[in-house]
């Protein structure tokens, strides 16, 4: 399994999504451009000591990303109706994550395999990406270590 980004904005959530990926033992991949200078020394700041225990691998774009990855794409969206915790996850999948700005283009939408959502109040627009990314992974990684 692995947590894959869409060209994200924020350097904070990836930071935190490097440590996620580091202590959940799964690899995180970060699909440019993203919205703020990605280099080492930045993202090591904000993933801190976390940053060389995670398996990182970026992608110049979509495109090179999906020709690089097989496995079953898992799209978390707000605009799904099956709840994360119904779903049944694989270990070969892939857990995508939309811009903390926009979400996810159509044509990434259309890419997926399958679309999970974690409901919430009526009013409210979504999570803090991270956090998102957070509970859906650690359900993930719940059912994979049941079986």
């Amino acid at each position: 399994m692995l947590i894959a980004l869409f060209e994200p904005d924020i350097p904070q959530n990836t930071g935190s999504l490097i440590r996620l990926a580091a202590c959940m033992g799964v690899a995180l991949h970060i699909i440019e451009p993203c919205g703020f200078p990605f280099d080492d020394k930045r993202m090591r700041r904000v993933a801190m000591d976390y940053y060389d225990l995670a398996a990182l691998v970026r992608h110049r774009s979509w495109s090179a990303f999906r020709e690089a990855q097989a496995g079953r794409l898992i799209v978390l969206s707000s605009h799904a109706s099956e709840c994360y915790t119904d779903f049944a996850f694989r270990a070969d999948d892939i857990l995508l994550f939309g811009r903390e700005s926009a979400g996810l283009p159509e044509h990434v939408h259309a890419a997926a395999d399958a679309r999970v959502t974690i409901p919430m109040q009526n009013g409210a627009r979504s999570l803090n990406l991270a956090q998102a990314a957070s509970m859906v992974v650690g359900e993930a990684v719940r059912q994979l270590q049941k079986r």
